[in-house]
């Protein structure tokens, strides 16, 4: 049977090897200038997009409701 103290010296020795590659400094270079491109696109998270959605809708409903009270209210002010 493998002893687990290799087995997690092994992976720490390859968990080494694979970010000393350039394939690590690849990644993070294309993560930054991705994140650079986003940033200047002014691009809103899908969260932040629902939380506002759903803001707007309360507020629809309440000018429809406001709405319909001012409508009320001109007919009875009406002779």
């Amino acid at each position: 049977m493998l002893d687990p103290k290799f087995l997690e010296g092994l992976s720490a020795q390859i968990s080494g090897a694979l970010a000393a590659t350039p394939a690590a400094d690849i990644e993070k270079n294309l993560r930054a200038m991705l994140t650079a491109s986003f940033a200047r696109l002014d691009l809103v998270t899908r969260e932040d997009f629902e939380v506002q959605k759903e803001l707007l809708a309360r507020a629809q409903a309440r000018l429809a409701t406001l709405e319909a009270k001012i409508a009320e209210l001109e007919g009875r002010r009406q002779p």
